[in-house]
């Protein structure tokens, strides 16, 4: 509906601006002025009396009859070729506004590739909220070292603050600077991330965390997916995103951004990686707190394969 309007829009703008054209050309010809005003019949559905207001439905664009004079006011054809120039770009100004009002009012979705990470990290560190693709579901992504930002996820969400969130790393040589690995033996890390599986962890005092996120905790969730565009954000931004799936709480995850099409307004910005293959499982969430014992918290999408890596490593499962 609104592209078909913006549409028809474009296309009667144009034939306002040809309008004007002919005009001046007789003008300049000899022949007799028609004027602003006497050629406003031929759009009658999209002017009113000429050069007051344009209006369709429920748009319209600035009232413009005291900005702007009759063309026969003007006696030279320089004055005219220059009122003609003025009110193309005043065309050109508002069929521009009214675009931009409709991306900010469903949400601005731009490609989640590497043309747009730089946008992505501005707004990670303006403090606000992007939604993202990862290797299992979208998220909410914000800085986890950021109050306003964690808490703008959970109003989003609607989700109470007791409900913890995880966060989002580049590397896993990232993960020792928010949670505790020196109990985990050289290279389970790296044989676990990236990839859909997020890693418990205590936090400890030398975390870089910001204190509101997970309030009462001492552990954290750590992820480092298997996706290029939130882990060159992360690394971008100089610090852990939180994220959470892109969902109102208790509601089904999502998979594609048209999932989560009514909390596009609430974002900077989504970012659209197509259609995810994983489902709608999300990541493996494995206890890793306690040497030599793991716990799966979820099953998600690789239970079987992250069991399998923590047996390599000697890890005993605990019920």
């Amino acid at each position: 509906m609104a592209k078909a309007m913006w549409l028809r829009l474009l296309f009667l703008s144009k034939r306002v601006i040809q309008t004007i054209k002919e005009s001046l050309s007789k003008t300049a010809g000899g022949e007799n002025e028609t004027g602003w005003a006497a050629e406003s019949s031929r759009a009658d559905d999209f002017f009113c009396e000429g050069h007051r207001k344009i209006a369709f439905g429920s748009y319209s664009f600035k009232p413009l009859s005291l900005r702007c004079p009759r063309i026969e006011s003007f006696s030279s054809p320089y004055q005219k070729r220059k009122l003609a120039g003025s009110l193309r770009s005043r065309i050109s100004q508002n069929l521009k506004g009214l675009d931009m009002g409709s991306q900010a009012k469903g949400g601005v979705v731009l490609p989640a590739t590497g043309d747009h990470v730089e946008e992505a990290i501005n707004a990670i560190t303006a403090e606000q909220v992007i939604a993202v693709p990862t290797d299992t579901l979208y998220g909410f992504a914000c800085d986890a070292c950021s109050a306003q930002a964690v808490n703008r996820i959970y109003e989003i969400k609607g989700r109470k603050q007791m409900s913890p969130l995880a966060i989002c790393v580049a590397d896993v040589s990232d993960i020792s600077r928010f949670a505790i690995v020196d109990h985990l033996p050289q290279g389970l890390l790296d044989s676990l991330l990236p990839g859909p599986v997020t890693v418990v962890l205590r936090r400890g005092e030398s975390s870089m965390l910001e204190k509101s996120l997970n309030p009462g905790l001492d552990s954290i969730g750590v992820r480092v997916p298997d996706c290029d565009f939130i882990r060159a954000v992360a690394r971008g931004s100089k610090s852990a995103l939180a994220l959470t799936s892109a969902n109102l709480s208790g509601q089904p995850s999502s998979v594609s951004t048209k999932d989560f099409e009514d909390l596009w307004q609430h974002c900077a910005c989504v970012y659209d990686g197509g259609m995810l293959p994983s489902g709608r499982a999300g990541s493996t969430v494995v206890d890793l707190i306690k040497p030599g014992i793991y716990k799966i918290l979820r099953p998600g999408s690789a239970e079987e394969e992250t069991k399998a890596v923590l047996e390599e490593f000697f890890f005993q499962e605990v019920a």
